[in-house]
This record gives C-alpha cells, structure tokens and sequence, in this order.
C-alpha cells in the first residue's frame, strides 16, 4: 500500500498545483517533478565525521529511510500533524525485525564447522557431522570473528528448535564473504558467487518455509573465499508488521548548499520548510568541530488560513550502533538550555573495531530540544513512537533495548505564519582515534575538560548566529563558484563540501598539534592515506590550510618518530580509527612522497611563508632526494590510480615526481638556502624538457614513455599552474586540453586509454589546466550530469564510467574536496 502512495504522489506531482494569493487572487504555482529536483546522487543530512554521518538516498526526503554514507539504515523520522491528519515529511519507516535465530553478534552460539570438503549431502538433516567441530560465530578473519577462519573454504551447520511454527514474513539473516550456498532442512534457500560486508536479508522460499518444524532443524552454510577478506554468520528473522500509516506528504522543493540541505513538503493546509544545517565552517574550528546538526522543521499555512499543527521528530539508536541487533541503554537529561534523550549501546566496545563498513558503537546519540519548546521525549519501539504521535498517546520509556526510536514531540499550537521547531541532534564518541596507542579525545574536548552538554548549550543558544554565517558562507561560496567555473561547477562544490569534510576526524595530537585525520571510504577503510589527501587538499587549501597541515602532521610524525624507516613516505598511518601504523599492501614511493612535498610547497603558497614546511625539512629532503633519484622515470609501480594495476613509466607520475622536486625547490627558496633553491629548479626544469620528449606523441603526451600508442590525464600538472613554478610550458597543457577535448563520452573524459572509467577530482584538475572558462566547463560540466544522471544513489562517487554512468566504486569520500582546485586558482592567481 505504502509503494502504491508513493507512485500517486510521483504522479500527483508531475500535475499537481499549490496555490498562492497575489493581491487576493489565486494564482497556480506548478509543483516540480521529483525528476527536476535531483541535484545531487545522495545528500547529505547530519554531516560530521565518517561515523556520525547521516544521507538521504533519494531525492524526496520521505520516500526512503535515511542511511548511514554505507547504505545501512539510520532512520530519522519526522511527522506533522494537520487538523488531525498525520503526513511522514522525514523518512519512510525501515523495516523491523524479530529475531527468531540469533546470529552471533546478536547472541553468543556455536556451530559445527569444517574447513575440509565433508563430500555430498552435507547439508541434510540426517548428515552425520560428529567429526566436524563446535565453535562460536561469527567466523572469518576480521575483528568481529569470535572463530578465525582463514582458509580457502568452510562449511557450517546449525540444529535450531522454535518456539512456534506460526511465523509470519520471515527473511535469512546473512552475512558472508565470498560465494555462498544456504540451506534450511536440506532446501536450499539462497545462493550467490558474490560477498557482502554487513549483514543483509535473504526472502526464504516457501518450500524451505513449510519444513520448519519444532525441532531438530538444520540451517547449513557453504563460503568460499576467492579474495580479500572472510567472514560467516547466520541467523532467521521475522518482520514485524506495521500497524498504523502516516499519509506521505507532497515535496515541492529540493536545495543542496554547502552547508545546508533544504527540503519544502505540502501537508495539506501547511507548508513545511525541513532544513538539516551542519555547521562546518572552518573559520572557527570550535564550531567546525562541534558534534552538533541542527534540524529546523518551519511550519506556515499556506491557504491563509490557521490550523492546528503538532510536530514530531524521531531518530533511531541505530545512529549509536553498528548492527542494529546490539542492545542499547537509554536515558534523558537536561542543561540550562536543553532537555535531552541519550542512547548507546550497553557493551561500549571503546575503539575495539576497525574496518571500513562499519558505525560507531560506542560513545552516545543526543536528541535535544531548547527549554522553551516545552517539548515531551520519550524513548520506546519504533512502532509505539508512531502510534503514540498519531494517537496522542504516550508509552511507558525503554531504558534499555533494540533498535529504540528517540522521540521528540513539540505541543500542538495554532499557525497561520511561521513557527521554526528545532531540534539539535548531537553525539559525544568520548575518544575518536587510536594514535600510536594513544587514544585520542575528539578536538571540542581535546582536554577532557569540555562536555556535551556545554556543547549543546552553546549550539541553542547560537543558533541565530550560526544559520545567519551558514546562509552567508554558503551565498558566498555559490557565487564564487559559478564566476570560478559556472553554475554546474558550482553544484559540483556544493556536492563536495559537506561530504569531504565528513570523512575527516579533527582531534590534538599528544605534542598538541592538529591532527585531521581521513577515512578512506569505501575503498579500503585506512586512515590518513596520502594519496587521498593529495586530491581533497584543495578545499582546505581555500579555506583553511591548517587542516591540511592535520593531514600531513601524522604522516610526517610516522618517519621522523622512527617507527617508519623507508627513503620515501608512508602510504597511510593504518585503519580508521586506530592509527597504530601503516597497513596497505603495497607501497607507493613516487607518488606518496611527490604528494607530501607538493601539498608542504601548497601551504606555504597558502600562508605566505615555509614555517610548517622548516619544521620537517629533514624528512622532506629525504624524499626530494628519492625522488631526484627514483621519481623521474619511475619503475613498475602503484601510483593512486592503483585501481588500474601497476604501470611502469608512467609519464604522469613522472610530472608528478618533476612538479614535487619543483615544490621542493621552491620551499628552498622561501627558506633563504638559495644555493639548494636553484640545484631543484633547475633539476625539475630540466626533467620537464626531458619529458616532452620522452612522452611527446605527436598531438598528445602518452601514458607511458614506452608506449606513444597510449594517453592518460595529466592531472598532476596543475600544481605546477596553480603554483605558477613554469616548468612546463603553456603548449603542453594546451596540447592535452585539445587533445583531451576529442577524447570525452557523456558523462566525462576517461582517466586513460586503459579504460571507459574515470575519477571526477581528476577532471576537475585536468580542466583547470584550460586556459578559459568555457573550455573549463566543457571538460567540468559532464562530471555534473554523471552527479544528475546516475542511477547509482550513494554519496557522490569518484570512480564511475564516462560512458554509462555507472558507478565503478568507492562512495562518499573525502577527494571530492578536489573539485575545489578552480577556486584555489582564482583565488591565488586571479
């Protein structure tokens, strides 16, 4: 029935009219289509750090439970009440689950297992499984296996009773990596050569459904790990049904800013304006790294007429847990400014866990709402908090259990004007990163001195403020963008924003430094990764180039501290959040110590001096000396394209190792050592003209030097623009503009001649290289209508095919501050 309502009013929409009064007379407003709304793949709601990061998937805010940047379910639910009548204008409900087979991380069990092949007709009833062994679950060779599992296969069996047969919609619970086979009683019930890294639910066939009996049945698992990562676990759960429905309420207008993502809903009489303001502004690290978003929820008749408005806000434990199978505590309290809910799990496994798709589950979720709202909250089932909205009831508060709904209902007024109801979301993870051991407090209480509730006092009684600087900043930014680069670059800037710096954790180094710490999400879950600082550098180089130093600090740390001792740099400090020490396979010589000392050349460029650049220039020796060395025609190596495999003279890493001896020189420079200055210059100029002709390919420059039947984007080039050192000339970059301009598909140029696909922060940089604006966004535009035209939903992505769109992979991670790097030209050179 809910799917049925939401086409209608897809439909309603497409025809549907709002009326407004001009001079007493009616006048039709045309509602916009959903279709004409989209500005973005996904957007970003609560936006903070990479774990407390709260998106929209669709483009109306209410046709779909709102989601973690993984994908998995982190509802926020808002309700208005109308004269009566109840309209959802936040979320859609997400499926609830009753736990009929625990799996492992919901309750400890044992199964027999074997990583020998057992032969056939292991996965009856009447196997005889003596010899295999009992073990506890879940297995495989990460942080959450109670039993490591690390070869090529394993099989599994689980003898289950029931409480009772009758059993409504009932799903496979299952988590699994890589290929799996899934029986109950013998039928199989799913079967797929793939892997998942959460647990998911299966539809149980209705053959396997009837066999279920009291006792003595058998839930039996194959896995076959082809690569990567291991991991099995298993469970049976029931959905439990939804008793009441709110009536889905009319979007008439979508906006995405930098700071802010808008949203304006009919519901029936009254307009309501939902606004998800997280105030990352970097002027004032204070504020920047408060763990508070506002969500504004305006109500205002838009007949003339008053009605009676009632206004609710819920938001789901699981924005405090990992799985939402973990048991939470909950609790209220209040400050001078705020009454508030709290939740978090009860266990509090305090930086237990590291990996990539994976929530925080420790520290506590805040629902706040000023004083004088006069508010009541309350804690319960998501199905009572609906049913007591809608039915103006009130059920007894959960202290403690399973995916808890955090509701805030604001009394029942009448409105004809605009009322604002505001609601501060907020979450204290009490220690946010591993540093060499150290744990870490986050930055707005680097000292332990500092609490949440002061925070949340402060975020109340600033909120005036703070709106007003978010509305500037984000005017501000819109128009910069649109002269830097028009209004689909602009959109571009507006995507990156939020969602850049959300995955990034500020906190204080033990010697009291910044420390601005990514997560490489997505794509492997390593913290503070060169090679993915190297592209989001030029949205903190615009606006505040101590958090690039944040970025760079923990990698500088790791070799002048001893505890990493190669000629070059670090590819990463290890997996968020515990930066113990580098874990990536592979190093990546040119390319992560070329990144360092161009991003050192860039702050000094930034500040106007070379202090940061003083205090390391030991290490940064070290490396300009490895790569006047190693950097020039490099070996057969991984560059940050390591997607693509390894490639040997590779003509733009080349660039990239000749424009970081350049940076080098020019660092020398800044620092009075005169003599060093023109040994680097003048080695990078030279290496420049060398290079134009070893990669000289008659219209273009190739991929490789070995290969003129080949071409690649010269990204790199840009800082040697950017910076203006004039190593090489204009000609080049107008060579590979003309060329490039012959080489795009829809949604964009491809990276190289390898393949259809692309990176987006790559365009943007290779754009920049044009020498106007209109060729600028003949090269940039495209990246926008892949951002307007995907199908895949998820937080932008930067690694997508130029032909289709689709998305190749990684999602929702910080190199989108790449799109920055127009800006900082104009901003530094015009």
């Amino acid at each position: 029935m809910l799917k049925k309502n939401l086409l209608v009013i897809a439909l309603l929409s497409l025809v549907c009219c709002t009326t407004k009064k001009k001079n007493n007379e009616t006048v039709q407003q045309p509602v916009k289509s959903i279709e004409d709304q989209r500005q973005a793949p996904a957007y970003p709601l609560v936006a903070h750090d990479p774990y407390f990061s709260i998106w929209s998937f669709t483009d109306q805010i209410n046709q779909s439970p709102t989601k973690h940047w993984t994908g998995t379910n982190q509802s926020l639910i808002g309700m208005v009440k109308v004269d009566g009548e109840t309209y959802r204008v936040l979320g859609d409900d997400a499926p609830s689950y009753k736990t009929i087979i625990p799996t492992g991380t919901e309750n400890a069990y044992s199964a027999k297992i074997t990583e020998e092949n057992p032969g056939e007709n292991w996965q009856k009833n009447n196997f005889n499984d003596t010899s295999w062994k009992s073990a506890p679950a879940p297995y495989g060779d990460g942080d959450m296996a109670n039993t490591k599992w690390t070869s090529d296969q394993i099989w599994y069996r689980r003898t289950f009773s029931l409480k009772s047969t009758d059993l409504g919609e009932i799903f496979l619970k299952l988590r699994h990596d890589d290929d799996v086979e899934v029986y109950i009683n013998g039928i199989e019930v799913y079967t797929c050569k793939c892997w998942n890294d959460g647990y998911e639910y299966y539809t149980i066939p209705q053959e396997a459904i009837k066999s279920l009996k009291a006792t003595d049945n058998v839930l039996a698992v194959h896995v076959k790990n082809n690569v990567g990562g291991q991991a099995l676990d298993a469970g049976i759960v029931e959905k439990i049904k939804d008793e009441v429905e709110a009536k889905v309420a009319i979007q008439k207008s979508l906006n995405l800013s930098a700071t802010q993502t808008s949203y304006v809903l009919e519901c029936g009489g009254v307009d309501v304006n939902l606004t998800f303001i997280s105030p990352l502004l970097m002027d004032n690290l204070d504020v920047f790294s408060r763990p508070v978003s506002y969500i504004s929820l305006k109500t205002k008749s838009n007949d003339g007429n008053k009605h009676k408005v009632q206004v609710y806000f819920g938001a789901s434990s699981t924005l405090a847990a990992n799985e939402p199978s973990q048991l939470m505590q909950a609790s209220t309290g209040n400050t001078s400014e705020v009454t508030y809910v709290k939740t978090g799990t009860v266990q509090q496994p305090v930086l237990e866990k590291k990996g990539d798709n994976l929530r925080i589950d420790w520290g506590y979720l805040y629902v706040a709402a000023p004083k004088s709202a006069n508010v009541t909250q309350n804690v319960s089932s998501v199905t009572h908090a609906k049913i007591d909205f809608m039915q103006g009831k009130k059920s007894d508060f959960v202290k403690e259990g399973k995916e808890l709904m955090l509701s805030t209902v604001f009394p029942e007024e009448t409105v004809k004007d605009s009322k604002d109801h505001v609601v501060l979301l907020g979450y204290d993870d009490e220690y946010s990163i591993e540093y060499f051991h150290d744990k870490l407090r986050p930055w707005w209480n680097k000292d332990g001195k500092n609490s949440i509730d002061n925070e949340l006092d402060k975020a109340a009684t600033s909120y005036k403020e703070i709106m007003a600087k978010c509305n500037a900043f984000d005017k501000n930014l819109h128009e910069q963008a649109v002269a830097s680069g028009g209004e689909d670059y602009a959109k571009l800037c507006e995507i990156g924003y939020r969602q850049s710096i959300a995955a990034h954790k500020l906190v204080e180094s033990p010697k009291g430094e910044i420390l601005f710490l990514s997560k490489e999400n997505f794509s492997n879950g390593c913290i503070n990764t060169v090679d993915v600082t190297y592209p989001s550098a030029p949205l903190y180089l615009t606006y505040n180039p101590d958090l690039l130093k944040g970025m760079l600090t923990g990698i500088f740390y790791y070799s002048e501290s001893g505890k990493y001792n190669k000629p070059f740099a670090a590819h990463d400090i290890g997996t968020y959040p515990k930066a113990n020490g580098h874990v990536y396979g592979e190093p990546m010589p040119v390319e992560e110590s070329g990144n360092m000392i161009i991003l050192t050349a860039a702050i000094a460029k930034a500040e106007g001096n070379a202090d940061y650049a003083k205090k390391h220039w030991e290490t940064l020796t070290i490396w300009a000396n490895y790569l006047a060395d190693k950097g020039f025609d490099p070996g057969n190596q991984l560059c940050t394209d390591d997607f693509a495999g390894h490639l040997a003279r590779n003509a733009n890493l080349s660039v990239k190792a000749i424009v970081a001896i350049g940076s080098y020189g020019y660092l020398a420079k800044q620092l009075g050592k005169d003599d060093i200055a023109k040994k680097y210059t003048d080695m990078a100029k030279s290496m420049a003209k060398k290079w134009m002709e070893l990669a000289d390919a008659g219209n273009h420059y190739a991929l490789t030097f070995n290969d003129m039947n080949t071409w690649s984007q010269k990204y790199n080039l840009v800082w040697d623009k950017v910076m203006q050192f004039d190593l090489f000339p204009k000609e080049v970059y107008k060579k590979e503009i003309d060329f490039y301009l012959t080489k795009q598909n829809k949604y964009g140029l491809p990276l190289d001649s390898r393949a259809d696909y692309t990176k987006s922060d790559w365009i943007l940089w290779t754009a920049t290289l044009s020498s106007d604006k209109n060729t600028f966004e003949e090269l940039a535009n495209p990246v926008y209508t892949y951002a307007a035209e995907t199908k895949d939903r998820v937080p932008m992505s930067d690694w997508y095919f130029t032909s289709n769109g689709n998305q190749r992979g990684f999602q929702a991670r910080s190199v989108v501050g790449g799109y920055f790097i127009k800006l900082l030209d104009d901003k530094w050179n015009n």
